[in-house]
């Protein structure tokens, strides 16, 4: 895989070099709520335009359904990587128009250019190999050399992200570079004790990475949404928590492999319960309680870990050398129930080992929570890409930017 660096050194001045990124960030109607995606592409940015580069830079946001929808806009975006720059950006209204033509065309050395969403054109995610290549040629019109560095979309095969490098001269960005290089050391001769915490609101969307780390982990904490499953599994009432019925018989066979193989599972000894779910807008005061994780009451809802589970996770996690952890351990939005996010953030922080916060809400949660970034060995950018790694799975973008 070249890198940019590579890139650079065999020249760029003067050439449009198209950079996919990675812009998908949160937003309240035009405001964006964490730029953290957009400051992550950020020393690529400036890398190419200090080479005299023409750089067009390119992302998707939300789940537009293939057409222009002022909801999903990355013009929020392509303000904030100006201001973050120091530059102006320009910005297209269009992703191949003459919105886009026109933006690229104007653009000197040193310069750069933001195109609308990549989803609002519905070849980009299309599943016809015809209609997304047709894309990408029209995509490559714009460019003469492809930068992916959107780490976040690289498992999704894409028009910008999978067929397009093949049409043009290509090299992974800094954070696809930074990103593989941690996954590695989480898969390849891995320093133990490894501890991995799961958490966020579904076991199935979980389940390969159990599958995969049962094999490779020798803690695995569970907590969030995913946890009720887990517990009810264990025969426990777990009141009107988020459930996967369906995914009870999974979640007995993964127990079970994590016995037979020594794997240590850990699971809520405690959690704090409400009888409805908190308005995450107006983030007023809650009635709720902390209960033992085997006694749940009927019909209230789980919302977080407990303290002693908060202090039994931070025990588990405090002689590991490597830790892994992806979605939050409860409601973390709402200032009830962030303490169990809270402790994991906090374990990991005062941890020696080498930590990754993998993507998605974790990486939110850790920056809503006022936790200094640096604090943490890495931080992703990309909740699925890093999951489906985890579990082995060939990524596509990852696959387009083999020489």
């Amino acid at each position: 895989m070249k890198t940019i660096d590579e890139l650079i050194a065999e020249g760029v001045t003067g050439k449009r070099v198209f950079v996919r990124a990675d812009l998908n960030v949160p937003l309240s109607g035009t405001t964006i709520t964490d730029d953290g995606r957009i400051r992550a592409v950020q020393p690529t940015v400036e890398k190419l335009v200090a080479a005299g580069a023409r750089v067009v830079v390119a992302s998707h946001l939300g789940r537009p359904k293939g057409a222009p929808d002022p909801a999903f806009s990355l013009a929020p975006a392509a303000a904030r990587l100006g201001e973050l720059i120091g530059a102006e950006v320009a910005f297209a209204t269009d992703t191949v128009g003459e919105s886009a033509r026109a933006a690229v065309a104007a653009l000197g050395n040193g310069e750069v250019a933001v195109i609308e969403n990549l989803r609002f054109n519905p070849g980009e995610t299309s599943k016809d190999d015809a209609e997304r290549g047709a894309f990408a040629d029209q995509l490559a019109e714009l460019a003469d050399l492809y930068v992916g560095d959107g780490f976040g979309a690289v498992h999704r095969k894409h028009a910008s992200v999978f067929d397009l490098p093949a049409r043009l001269p290509h090299a992974a960005g800094d954070l696809i570079a930074t990103e593989v290089g941690v996954l590695k050391k989480l898969t390849e001769n891995v320093a133990r004790p490894y501890a991995v915490v799961l958490g966020g609101s579904k076991v199935s969307d979980k389940l390969g990475v159990i599958d995969h780390l049962l094999e490779r982990a020798d803690r695995i904490l569970i907590g969030g949404g995913m946890a009720y499953t887990f517990l009810k599994a264990q025969g426990h009432e777990v009141g009107s928590s988020l459930l996967q019925e369906d995914q009870i018989p999974a979640v007995l066979e993964y127990l079970g492999r994590a016995e037979d193989k020594g794997v240590e599972f850990v699971l809520p000894v405690d959690v704090v319960v409400s009888e409805q779910f908190p308005d995450l807008k107006a983030k007023a005061p809650t009635e709720h309680r902390t209960v033992p994780a085997d006694a749940m009451p009927a019909g209230f809802i789980g919302l977080d870990n407990g303290p002693e589970t908060n202090k039994l996770y931070a025990a588990k996690l405090a002689d590991a050398a490597t830790v892994f952890w992806n979605g939050p351990m409860g409601v973390f939005e709402h200032p009830d129930y962030a303490e169990g996010t809270r402790a994991v953030a906090q374990a990991l922080v005062d941890s020696s080992g080498f930590s990754v916060v993998g993507g998605g809400d974790s990486a939110a949660a850790v920056r809503t929570l006022g936790f200094d970034e640096n604090a943490f060995g890495h931080i992703s950018t990309g909740g699925g890409a890093s999951l489906e790694y985890l579990e082995g799975k060939t990524l596509p973008g990852l696959a387009a930017l083999e020489d």
